[in-house]
Protein backbone atom coordinates (compact mmCIF):
# COMPACT_ATOMS: atom_id res chain seq x y z
CA UNK A 1 0.00 0.00 0.00
CA UNK A 2 1.34 3.43 -0.94
CA UNK A 3 2.04 6.06 1.70
CA UNK A 4 0.82 9.63 1.41
CA UNK A 5 2.81 12.58 2.73
CA UNK A 6 1.18 14.25 5.70
CA UNK A 7 2.55 17.83 5.66
CA UNK A 8 3.17 19.90 8.75
CA UNK A 9 0.34 22.34 9.36
CA UNK A 10 2.58 25.36 8.87
CA UNK A 11 4.28 24.02 5.68
CA UNK A 12 3.77 26.15 2.57
CA UNK A 13 2.03 24.24 -0.24
CA UNK A 14 3.87 25.81 -3.18
CA UNK A 15 1.50 26.22 -6.16
CA UNK A 16 2.84 26.02 -9.71
CA UNK A 17 1.85 29.50 -10.91
CA UNK A 18 2.99 31.54 -13.91
CA UNK A 19 4.03 34.38 -11.59
CA UNK A 20 6.89 32.24 -10.30
CA UNK A 21 8.42 31.99 -13.79
CA UNK A 22 9.06 35.74 -13.65
CA UNK A 23 11.05 35.74 -10.40
CA UNK A 24 14.26 34.26 -11.82
CA UNK A 25 15.00 36.69 -14.69
CA UNK A 26 14.37 39.66 -12.39
CA UNK A 27 17.19 38.30 -10.19
CA UNK A 28 19.56 36.89 -12.84
CA UNK A 29 19.02 39.23 -15.81
CA UNK A 30 17.32 42.49 -14.73
CA UNK A 31 19.24 44.54 -17.33
CA UNK A 32 18.77 42.15 -20.27
CA UNK A 33 16.79 43.62 -23.18
CA UNK A 34 13.35 43.00 -24.65
CA UNK A 35 13.04 44.56 -28.13
CA UNK A 36 10.00 45.46 -30.25
CA UNK A 37 10.71 45.84 -33.96
CA UNK A 38 13.17 48.70 -34.49
CA UNK A 39 11.13 51.10 -32.38
CA UNK A 40 11.36 50.15 -28.69
CA UNK A 41 13.61 48.36 -26.23
CA UNK A 42 13.53 48.05 -22.46
CA UNK A 43 14.95 45.83 -19.72
CA UNK A 44 13.51 42.93 -17.75
CA UNK A 45 13.41 45.30 -14.78
CA UNK A 46 11.13 47.57 -16.84
CA UNK A 47 9.14 44.52 -17.97
CA UNK A 48 8.49 43.47 -14.38
CA UNK A 49 7.18 46.93 -13.55
CA UNK A 50 5.00 47.04 -16.66
CA UNK A 51 3.44 43.65 -15.86
CA UNK A 52 2.31 45.12 -12.53
CA UNK A 53 1.09 48.31 -14.21
CA UNK A 54 -0.91 46.25 -16.69
CA UNK A 55 -2.59 44.33 -13.87
CA UNK A 56 -3.52 47.61 -12.16
CA UNK A 57 -4.75 49.04 -15.46
CA UNK A 58 -7.03 46.04 -16.01
CA UNK A 59 -8.36 46.28 -12.45
CA UNK A 60 -9.16 49.97 -13.09
CA UNK A 61 -11.47 48.99 -15.98
CA UNK A 62 -13.22 46.31 -13.96
CA UNK A 63 -11.28 43.08 -14.58
CA UNK A 64 -11.62 40.57 -11.73
CA UNK A 65 -10.23 37.07 -11.09
CA UNK A 66 -12.09 34.64 -13.33
CA UNK A 67 -12.79 37.23 -16.04
CA UNK A 68 -11.55 36.61 -19.59
CA UNK A 69 -9.34 39.16 -21.34
CA UNK A 70 -8.90 38.73 -25.09
CA UNK A 71 -5.90 40.02 -27.05
CA UNK A 72 -5.77 40.82 -30.78
CA UNK A 73 -2.24 41.94 -31.61
CA UNK A 74 0.84 41.15 -33.67
CA UNK A 75 3.83 39.58 -31.86
CA UNK A 76 4.85 42.42 -29.52
CA UNK A 77 6.16 43.41 -26.10
CA UNK A 78 2.53 44.20 -25.21
CA UNK A 79 1.52 40.62 -25.93
CA UNK A 80 4.37 39.34 -23.75
CA UNK A 81 3.13 41.56 -20.91
CA UNK A 82 -0.35 40.05 -21.36
CA UNK A 83 1.08 36.50 -21.29
CA UNK A 84 2.08 37.20 -17.68
CA UNK A 85 -0.12 39.90 -16.14
CA UNK A 86 -3.53 38.54 -17.14
CA UNK A 87 -3.19 34.96 -15.80
CA UNK A 88 -1.07 36.14 -12.86
CA UNK A 89 -3.98 38.24 -11.56
CA UNK A 90 -6.28 35.20 -11.76
CA UNK A 91 -7.97 36.16 -15.03
CA UNK A 92 -7.97 34.09 -18.24
CA UNK A 93 -5.94 35.15 -21.29
CA UNK A 94 -7.80 34.51 -24.57
CA UNK A 95 -5.31 34.72 -27.46
CA UNK A 96 -7.52 35.55 -30.44
CA UNK A 97 -6.68 34.24 -33.90
CA UNK A 98 -6.55 37.50 -35.87
CA UNK A 99 -7.04 35.67 -39.17
CA UNK A 100 -10.48 34.26 -38.39
CA UNK A 101 -13.51 35.17 -40.47
CA UNK A 102 -16.01 37.56 -38.90
CA UNK A 103 -18.35 34.66 -38.17
CA UNK A 104 -15.61 32.65 -36.46
CA UNK A 105 -14.32 35.69 -34.56
CA UNK A 106 -17.63 36.59 -32.92
CA UNK A 107 -18.26 32.92 -32.17
CA UNK A 108 -14.97 32.65 -30.25
CA UNK A 109 -15.48 35.98 -28.43
CA UNK A 110 -18.94 34.97 -27.22
CA UNK A 111 -18.10 31.31 -26.62
CA UNK A 112 -15.08 32.26 -24.45
CA UNK A 113 -17.25 34.87 -22.70
CA UNK A 114 -14.69 37.64 -23.16
CA UNK A 115 -15.09 40.54 -20.74
CA UNK A 116 -12.39 42.84 -22.18
CA UNK A 117 -10.69 42.94 -25.58
CA UNK A 118 -7.27 44.51 -26.21
CA UNK A 119 -7.15 45.21 -29.95
CA UNK A 120 -4.43 46.49 -32.29
CA UNK A 121 -5.67 49.33 -34.48
CA UNK A 122 -4.99 47.24 -37.59
CA UNK A 123 -7.75 44.85 -36.55
CA UNK A 124 -10.35 47.51 -35.76
CA UNK A 125 -12.33 46.95 -39.01
CA UNK A 126 -12.62 43.24 -38.20
CA UNK A 127 -13.76 43.89 -34.61
CA UNK A 128 -16.09 46.71 -35.68
CA UNK A 129 -17.83 44.30 -38.06
CA UNK A 130 -19.00 42.14 -35.13
CA UNK A 131 -19.36 44.63 -32.25
CA UNK A 132 -23.17 44.61 -32.45
CA UNK A 133 -23.12 40.88 -31.64
CA UNK A 134 -21.05 41.14 -28.42
CA UNK A 135 -22.73 39.19 -25.61
CA UNK A 136 -20.31 39.64 -22.69
CA UNK A 137 -17.75 42.30 -23.74
CA UNK A 138 -17.73 45.27 -21.37
CA UNK A 139 -14.61 47.18 -22.44
CA UNK A 140 -12.26 47.51 -25.39
CA UNK A 141 -8.69 48.83 -25.06
CA UNK A 142 -6.84 50.20 -28.10
CA UNK A 143 -3.30 49.01 -28.93
CA UNK A 144 -1.33 51.25 -31.26
CA UNK A 145 2.25 52.11 -32.19
CA UNK A 146 1.14 55.61 -33.19
CA UNK A 147 0.46 58.76 -31.19
CA UNK A 148 -2.77 59.60 -32.99
CA UNK A 149 -5.88 57.63 -32.01
CA UNK A 150 -7.70 56.31 -35.11
CA UNK A 151 -11.36 56.94 -35.77
CA UNK A 152 -13.55 54.01 -34.81
CA UNK A 153 -17.16 53.08 -34.13
CA UNK A 154 -15.95 51.19 -31.03
CA UNK A 155 -16.12 52.82 -27.60
CA UNK A 156 -12.67 52.49 -26.03
CA UNK A 157 -11.93 52.38 -22.32
CA UNK A 158 -8.68 54.03 -23.36
CA UNK A 159 -5.42 53.51 -25.20
CA UNK A 160 -2.98 50.93 -23.77
CA UNK A 161 0.03 53.20 -23.11
CA UNK A 162 -2.08 56.07 -21.82
CA UNK A 163 -3.86 53.80 -19.35
CA UNK A 164 -0.55 52.20 -18.37
CA UNK A 165 0.97 55.63 -17.77
CA UNK A 166 -1.43 56.39 -14.92
CA UNK A 167 -1.29 52.88 -13.38
CA UNK A 168 0.69 52.04 -10.24
CA UNK A 169 3.88 49.95 -10.40
CA UNK A 170 2.89 48.13 -7.21
CA UNK A 171 0.73 45.01 -7.43
CA UNK A 172 0.76 41.94 -5.19
CA UNK A 173 -0.04 38.97 -7.41
CA UNK A 174 -1.94 36.50 -5.22
CA UNK A 175 -1.52 32.78 -4.67
CA UNK A 176 -4.40 30.61 -5.82
CA UNK A 177 -5.03 27.03 -6.94
CA UNK A 178 -2.50 25.96 -9.59
CA UNK A 179 -5.30 24.27 -11.54
CA UNK A 180 -6.91 27.67 -12.21
CA UNK A 181 -7.47 28.27 -15.91
CA UNK A 182 -4.74 30.55 -17.28
CA UNK A 183 -5.25 30.62 -21.05
CA UNK A 184 -7.69 29.68 -23.76
CA UNK A 185 -7.70 29.83 -27.55
CA UNK A 186 -9.52 28.22 -30.45
CA UNK A 187 -8.35 25.67 -32.99
CA UNK A 188 -9.13 26.41 -36.62
CA UNK A 189 -10.46 22.86 -37.23
CA UNK A 190 -11.02 21.51 -40.71
CA UNK A 191 -14.81 21.42 -40.36
CA UNK A 192 -17.38 23.34 -38.36
CA UNK A 193 -16.78 26.12 -35.88
CA UNK A 194 -13.47 26.48 -33.98
CA UNK A 195 -13.00 24.38 -30.83
CA UNK A 196 -11.78 25.99 -27.61
CA UNK A 197 -8.88 24.47 -25.66
CA UNK A 198 -7.70 25.62 -22.25
CA UNK A 199 -4.65 25.34 -20.02
CA UNK A 200 -4.06 25.81 -16.30
CA UNK A 201 -1.17 27.53 -14.53
CA UNK A 202 0.15 24.10 -13.52
CA UNK A 203 0.13 22.88 -17.12
CA UNK A 204 1.92 25.95 -18.50
CA UNK A 205 4.58 25.86 -15.77
CA UNK A 206 5.21 22.13 -16.34
CA UNK A 207 5.29 22.69 -20.11
CA UNK A 208 7.89 25.41 -19.58
CA UNK A 209 10.12 23.05 -17.59
CA UNK A 210 9.52 20.25 -20.08
CA UNK A 211 10.56 22.55 -22.93
CA UNK A 212 13.62 23.64 -20.96
CA UNK A 213 14.77 20.05 -20.40
CA UNK A 214 14.18 19.10 -24.04
CA UNK A 215 15.79 22.20 -25.54
CA UNK A 216 18.51 23.02 -23.03
CA UNK A 217 19.74 19.90 -21.25
CA UNK A 218 20.80 17.42 -23.92
CA UNK A 219 23.99 17.27 -25.97
CA UNK A 220 22.50 17.80 -29.43
CA UNK A 221 22.94 19.90 -32.57
CA UNK A 222 21.12 22.97 -31.24
CA UNK A 223 21.00 23.46 -27.49
CA UNK A 224 19.28 26.61 -26.20
CA UNK A 225 20.52 28.64 -23.20
CA UNK A 226 20.15 32.04 -21.56
CA UNK A 227 22.86 33.31 -23.97
CA UNK A 228 20.51 32.88 -26.92
CA UNK A 229 18.68 35.79 -28.53
CA UNK A 230 15.09 34.76 -29.21
CA UNK A 231 12.64 35.96 -31.85
CA UNK A 232 9.36 34.11 -32.46
CA UNK A 233 8.13 33.84 -36.04
CA UNK A 234 5.02 32.01 -34.87
CA UNK A 235 1.95 34.13 -34.04
CA UNK A 236 1.59 34.58 -30.30
CA UNK A 237 -2.09 33.68 -30.62
CA UNK A 238 -1.06 30.20 -31.79
CA UNK A 239 -0.54 27.93 -28.75
CA UNK A 240 1.24 30.69 -26.76
CA UNK A 241 3.84 31.00 -29.56
CA UNK A 242 4.55 27.34 -28.79
CA UNK A 243 5.15 28.27 -25.13
CA UNK A 244 8.58 29.66 -25.93
CA UNK A 245 8.02 33.22 -24.57
CA UNK A 246 7.43 31.67 -21.13
CA UNK A 247 10.64 29.64 -21.39
CA UNK A 248 12.82 32.44 -22.75
CA UNK A 249 11.51 34.83 -20.10
CA UNK A 250 12.29 32.35 -17.34
CA UNK A 251 15.81 31.97 -18.79
CA UNK A 252 16.23 35.76 -18.89
CA UNK A 253 17.31 35.65 -22.53
CA UNK A 254 17.21 38.66 -24.83
CA UNK A 255 13.88 38.64 -26.70
CA UNK A 256 12.98 40.33 -29.99
CA UNK A 257 9.36 40.75 -31.10
CA UNK A 258 8.86 41.55 -34.80
CA UNK A 259 5.25 42.76 -34.95
CA UNK A 260 3.69 42.10 -38.33
CA UNK A 261 5.68 39.53 -40.32
CA UNK A 262 7.45 41.33 -43.15
CA UNK A 263 10.44 39.56 -44.76
CA UNK A 264 12.59 42.69 -44.78
CA UNK A 265 11.87 43.48 -41.11
CA UNK A 266 12.41 39.87 -40.03
CA UNK A 267 15.78 39.67 -41.76
CA UNK A 268 16.76 43.14 -40.46
CA UNK A 269 16.04 42.04 -36.87
CA UNK A 270 17.73 38.66 -37.27
CA UNK A 271 20.94 40.35 -38.46
CA UNK A 272 20.77 43.59 -36.45
CA UNK A 273 19.82 42.02 -33.11
CA UNK A 274 21.95 38.89 -33.75
CA UNK A 275 19.01 36.51 -33.29
CA UNK A 276 20.12 32.93 -32.57
CA UNK A 277 16.84 31.10 -31.95
CA UNK A 278 13.43 31.17 -33.66
CA UNK A 279 10.57 28.87 -34.55
CA UNK A 280 8.09 28.96 -37.42
CA UNK A 281 6.03 26.94 -39.89
CA UNK A 282 7.68 25.78 -43.15
CA UNK A 283 5.94 28.41 -45.29
CA UNK A 284 7.50 31.28 -43.32
CA UNK A 285 11.02 29.85 -43.52
CA UNK A 286 10.51 29.08 -47.19
CA UNK A 287 9.57 32.74 -47.71
CA UNK A 288 12.81 33.83 -46.00
CA UNK A 289 15.19 31.42 -47.78
CA UNK A 290 13.54 32.39 -51.07
CA UNK A 291 14.19 36.10 -50.43
CA UNK A 292 16.56 37.59 -53.04
CA UNK A 293 18.73 39.16 -50.32
CA UNK A 294 19.41 35.99 -48.34
CA UNK A 295 22.64 35.19 -50.24
CA UNK A 296 24.10 38.45 -48.92
CA UNK A 297 23.42 37.58 -45.26
CA UNK A 298 25.36 35.56 -42.71
CA UNK A 299 22.83 33.34 -40.93
CA UNK A 300 25.30 30.95 -39.32
CA UNK A 301 24.36 30.22 -35.74
CA UNK A 302 20.62 30.80 -36.25
CA UNK A 303 18.77 27.82 -34.74
CA UNK A 304 15.25 27.34 -36.11
CA UNK A 305 12.62 24.81 -35.06
CA UNK A 306 10.01 23.95 -37.68
CA UNK A 307 6.55 22.89 -36.53
CA UNK A 308 2.95 22.99 -37.65
CA UNK A 309 3.66 20.99 -40.81
CA UNK A 310 6.23 18.42 -41.89
CA UNK A 311 9.77 19.65 -42.66
CA UNK A 312 10.72 18.49 -46.15
CA UNK A 313 14.25 17.41 -46.97
CA UNK A 314 14.34 19.99 -49.75
CA UNK A 315 13.65 22.91 -47.38
CA UNK A 316 16.01 21.47 -44.76
CA UNK A 317 18.89 21.29 -47.25
CA UNK A 318 18.16 24.80 -48.52
CA UNK A 319 18.30 26.15 -44.95
CA UNK A 320 21.50 24.27 -44.07
CA UNK A 321 23.09 25.67 -47.22
CA UNK A 322 22.62 29.15 -45.72
CA UNK A 323 24.00 28.12 -42.33
CA UNK A 324 20.59 27.84 -40.63
CA UNK A 325 20.57 25.11 -37.97
CA UNK A 326 17.14 23.70 -38.81
CA UNK A 327 15.24 20.83 -37.22
CA UNK A 328 11.72 19.73 -36.29
CA UNK A 329 9.48 20.11 -33.27
CA UNK A 330 6.05 18.52 -32.94
CA UNK A 331 2.86 19.22 -31.07
CA UNK A 332 -0.63 20.57 -31.58
CA UNK A 333 -3.06 23.05 -30.08
CA UNK A 334 -4.36 20.42 -27.69
CA UNK A 335 -0.87 19.61 -26.34
CA UNK A 336 0.26 23.11 -25.20
CA UNK A 337 2.07 22.21 -27.69
CA UNK A 338 5.49 20.56 -27.29
CA UNK A 339 5.71 16.76 -27.52
CA UNK A 340 8.89 15.98 -29.47
CA UNK A 341 12.11 17.54 -30.78
CA UNK A 342 14.33 16.17 -33.55
CA UNK A 343 17.42 16.33 -31.36
CA UNK A 344 20.29 14.34 -32.79
CA UNK A 345 21.96 11.98 -30.35
CA UNK A 346 25.70 12.54 -29.70
CA UNK A 347 26.81 9.71 -32.00
CA UNK A 348 24.91 11.36 -34.88
CA UNK A 349 26.61 14.76 -34.67
CA UNK A 350 29.50 13.72 -36.92
CA UNK A 351 27.27 12.21 -39.60
CA UNK A 352 27.34 13.63 -43.13
CA UNK A 353 24.65 16.10 -44.16
CA UNK A 354 22.32 13.63 -45.91
CA UNK A 355 22.19 11.36 -42.87
CA UNK A 356 21.69 14.34 -40.54
CA UNK A 357 18.85 15.64 -42.73
CA UNK A 358 17.07 12.30 -42.25
CA UNK A 359 17.09 12.87 -38.47
CA UNK A 360 16.42 16.63 -38.57
CA UNK A 361 13.27 16.01 -40.64
CA UNK A 362 11.91 13.29 -38.36
CA UNK A 363 9.19 14.28 -35.93
CA UNK A 364 11.61 13.65 -33.10
CA UNK A 365 12.20 12.23 -29.64
CA UNK A 366 9.65 12.80 -26.86
CA UNK A 367 10.83 15.46 -24.41
CA UNK A 368 10.93 14.44 -20.72
CA UNK A 369 7.53 13.64 -19.18
CA UNK A 370 5.95 12.91 -22.56
CA UNK A 371 4.64 9.40 -23.19
CA UNK A 372 4.06 8.54 -26.86
CA UNK A 373 2.58 5.42 -28.39
CA UNK A 374 1.34 4.32 -31.78
CA UNK A 375 -1.82 2.24 -31.68
CA UNK A 376 -4.01 0.30 -34.08
CA UNK A 377 -7.70 0.98 -34.69
CA UNK A 378 -8.58 -0.94 -31.49
CA UNK A 379 -6.13 1.04 -29.34
CA UNK A 380 -3.52 -1.71 -29.08
CA UNK A 381 0.17 -0.61 -28.96
CA UNK A 382 2.21 -1.36 -32.08
CA UNK A 383 5.91 -2.30 -32.35
CA UNK A 384 8.59 0.41 -32.49
CA UNK A 385 10.27 -0.98 -35.59
CA UNK A 386 10.25 2.11 -37.81
CA UNK A 387 7.83 0.39 -40.20
CA UNK A 388 4.56 -0.37 -38.44
CA UNK A 389 2.28 2.67 -38.63
CA UNK A 390 -0.51 3.58 -36.24
CA UNK A 391 -2.26 6.57 -34.70
CA UNK A 392 -0.08 8.65 -32.38
CA UNK A 393 -1.49 8.93 -28.86
CA UNK A 394 0.08 10.73 -25.92
CA UNK A 395 0.03 11.49 -22.21
CA UNK A 396 1.85 14.38 -20.52
CA UNK A 397 1.03 16.67 -17.57
CA UNK A 398 0.32 19.59 -19.91
CA UNK A 399 -2.38 18.31 -22.28
CA UNK A 400 -5.70 20.12 -22.50
CA UNK A 401 -8.31 18.22 -20.53
CA UNK A 402 -10.97 18.75 -23.19
CA UNK A 403 -12.75 21.26 -25.38
CA UNK A 404 -14.71 24.13 -23.83
CA UNK A 405 -18.44 23.35 -23.64
CA UNK A 406 -18.09 20.31 -25.90
CA UNK A 407 -18.27 17.08 -23.92
CA UNK A 408 -18.72 14.81 -26.96
CA UNK A 409 -15.58 16.04 -28.78
CA UNK A 410 -13.67 15.99 -25.47
CA UNK A 411 -14.51 12.31 -24.96
CA UNK A 412 -13.40 11.52 -28.52
CA UNK A 413 -10.12 13.37 -27.91
CA UNK A 414 -9.43 11.37 -24.72
CA UNK A 415 -10.69 7.92 -25.74
CA UNK A 416 -9.23 5.19 -23.48
CA UNK A 417 -7.34 7.76 -21.37
CA UNK A 418 -4.89 8.76 -24.12
CA UNK A 419 -5.05 12.00 -26.09
CA UNK A 420 -5.58 11.08 -29.75
CA UNK A 421 -3.58 13.32 -32.09
CA UNK A 422 -5.21 12.22 -35.36
CA UNK A 423 -1.71 11.72 -36.79
CA UNK A 424 -0.39 8.49 -38.31
CA UNK A 425 3.23 7.68 -37.53
CA UNK A 426 5.98 5.14 -36.86
CA UNK A 427 8.48 4.94 -33.99
CA UNK A 428 11.91 3.47 -34.72
CA UNK A 429 14.26 1.47 -32.51
CA UNK A 430 16.12 4.69 -31.48
CA UNK A 431 12.84 6.12 -30.18
CA UNK A 432 12.30 8.67 -32.97
CA UNK A 433 8.73 9.35 -34.04
CA UNK A 434 8.07 10.05 -37.70
CA UNK A 435 4.64 11.31 -38.69
CA UNK A 436 3.70 9.73 -42.01
CA UNK A 437 0.39 11.55 -42.44
CA UNK A 438 -2.73 12.93 -40.87
CA UNK A 439 -5.56 10.40 -40.62
CA UNK A 440 -7.63 12.67 -42.82
CA UNK A 441 -4.81 13.25 -45.35
CA UNK A 442 -3.79 9.65 -46.07
CA UNK A 443 -4.48 8.89 -49.73
CA UNK A 444 -6.51 5.68 -50.07
CA UNK A 445 -5.89 4.39 -53.58
CA UNK A 446 -6.67 0.91 -54.91
CA UNK A 447 -7.04 -0.47 -51.40
CA UNK A 448 -3.60 0.83 -50.32
CA UNK A 449 -2.56 3.84 -48.22
CA UNK A 450 -0.14 6.38 -49.72
CA UNK A 451 1.46 9.03 -47.50
CA UNK A 452 0.91 12.54 -48.80
CA UNK A 453 3.85 13.72 -46.67
CA UNK A 454 6.21 11.20 -48.27
CA UNK A 455 5.19 12.35 -51.76
CA UNK A 456 5.69 15.99 -50.74
CA UNK A 457 9.11 15.14 -49.35
CA UNK A 458 10.12 13.52 -52.65
CA UNK A 459 8.83 16.30 -54.90
CA UNK A 460 10.42 18.98 -52.68
CA UNK A 461 13.86 17.60 -53.58
CA UNK A 462 13.49 18.63 -57.24
CA UNK A 463 15.67 21.69 -57.83
CA UNK A 464 12.82 23.59 -59.49
CA UNK A 465 10.34 23.13 -56.62
CA UNK A 466 9.81 25.92 -54.11
CA UNK A 467 6.78 24.49 -52.30
CA UNK A 468 4.48 21.49 -52.75
CA UNK A 469 1.22 20.09 -51.39
CA UNK A 470 -0.16 16.62 -52.16
CA UNK A 471 -3.77 15.54 -51.54
CA UNK A 472 -6.01 12.66 -52.51
CA UNK A 473 -8.81 13.51 -54.91
CA UNK A 474 -11.75 11.43 -56.09
CA UNK A 475 -10.96 8.80 -58.71
CA UNK A 476 -13.67 6.60 -60.27
CA UNK A 477 -11.34 3.63 -60.71
CA UNK A 478 -9.10 3.76 -57.62
CA UNK A 479 -11.28 5.63 -55.11
CA UNK A 480 -8.62 8.30 -54.70
CA UNK A 481 -5.50 9.29 -56.58
CA UNK A 482 -2.69 11.69 -55.62
CA UNK A 483 -2.79 15.28 -56.87
CA UNK A 484 0.21 17.57 -56.38
CA UNK A 485 0.09 21.36 -56.35
CA UNK A 486 3.59 22.73 -56.99
CA UNK A 487 4.98 26.25 -56.74
CA UNK A 488 8.16 26.58 -58.79
CA UNK A 489 11.27 28.59 -58.01
CA UNK A 490 11.84 31.78 -59.98
CA UNK A 491 13.30 31.10 -63.40
CA UNK A 492 11.71 27.67 -63.81
CA UNK A 493 8.14 28.67 -64.68
CA UNK A 494 8.58 28.15 -68.43
CA UNK A 495 11.08 25.29 -68.18
CA UNK A 496 9.31 22.64 -66.06
CA UNK A 497 6.26 20.61 -67.06
CA UNK A 498 3.95 18.21 -65.23
CA UNK A 499 5.77 15.31 -66.91
CA UNK A 500 9.15 16.51 -65.61
CA UNK A 501 7.88 16.21 -62.03
CA UNK A 502 6.32 12.82 -62.72
CA UNK A 503 9.58 11.56 -64.27
CA UNK A 504 11.45 12.77 -61.16
CA UNK A 505 9.05 10.76 -58.99
CA UNK A 506 9.61 7.71 -61.19
CA UNK A 507 13.23 7.69 -60.01
CA UNK A 508 11.95 6.96 -56.49
CA UNK A 509 9.70 4.21 -57.87
CA UNK A 510 12.79 2.60 -59.43
CA UNK A 511 14.53 2.75 -56.03
CA UNK A 512 11.54 1.07 -54.36
CA UNK A 513 10.74 4.11 -52.20
CA UNK A 514 7.15 4.47 -53.48
CA UNK A 515 4.89 2.30 -55.64
CA UNK A 516 4.13 3.36 -59.21
CA UNK A 517 0.57 4.28 -58.29
CA UNK A 518 2.06 6.78 -55.82
CA UNK A 519 3.11 9.07 -58.65
CA UNK A 520 0.61 11.97 -58.75
CA UNK A 521 -1.71 11.50 -61.72
CA UNK A 522 -2.31 15.25 -61.82
CA UNK A 523 0.24 17.99 -61.09
CA UNK A 524 -0.88 21.62 -60.89
CA UNK A 525 1.93 24.09 -61.50
CA UNK A 526 0.64 27.06 -59.55
CA UNK A 527 1.90 30.48 -58.48
CA UNK A 528 0.50 30.11 -54.97
CA UNK A 529 -0.65 27.30 -52.65
CA UNK A 530 -3.66 27.96 -50.37
CA UNK A 531 -2.79 28.55 -46.70
CA UNK A 532 -4.72 28.44 -43.43
CA UNK A 533 -4.97 31.33 -40.96
CA UNK A 534 -1.77 30.20 -39.21
CA UNK A 535 0.27 29.81 -42.41
CA UNK A 536 -0.08 26.06 -42.90
CA UNK A 537 -0.91 24.61 -46.31
CA UNK A 538 -4.70 24.22 -46.53
CA UNK A 539 -5.23 20.76 -47.95
CA UNK A 540 -8.93 21.08 -47.23
CA UNK A 541 -9.20 23.96 -49.73
CA UNK A 542 -7.15 22.10 -52.35
CA UNK A 543 -9.30 18.98 -52.02
CA UNK A 544 -12.48 21.04 -52.18
CA UNK A 545 -11.37 22.85 -55.34
CA UNK A 546 -10.19 19.82 -57.30
CA UNK A 547 -12.84 17.36 -56.14
CA UNK A 548 -15.41 19.73 -57.60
Amino acid sequence: MTKLINPTKSAYDYPLLIKNLLDTPLIYSPDQEIVYRDSLRYTYKDFGKRVKKLANMLVSIGVKPGDTVAVMDWDSHRYLECFFAIPMMGAVLHTVNIRLTSEQLIYTINHAEDDVILVNEEFLPLLESVKDKFETVKNVVLLTDNQVQPESTLDFAGEYESLMGSASEEYNFPDFNENTMATTFYTTGTTGLPKGVFFSHRQIVLHTYGAMSGLCAYDSQARISSKDIYMPITPMFHVHAWGMPYLMTMLGAKQVYPGRYEPEMLLKLIIGEKVTYSHCVPTILNMLVSSPVIDQLDLKGWKVIIGGSALSKGLCKAALKHGINLYTGYGMSETCPLLTLANMKPHMLDWDEDDQVEVRCKTGLPVPNVQLEIVDMDGNPLPHDGKTAGEVVTRTPWLTQGYIKDEEKSEELWENGWLHTGDIGVIDSEGYLKITDRLKDVIKTGGEWISSLELEDIISQHEAVNEVAVVGVNDEKWGESPLAMVMLNDGYQDKISEKDIQDFCMGFVDKGVIPKYGIPSKIILNSEIPKTSVGKISKKDIRSTYNE
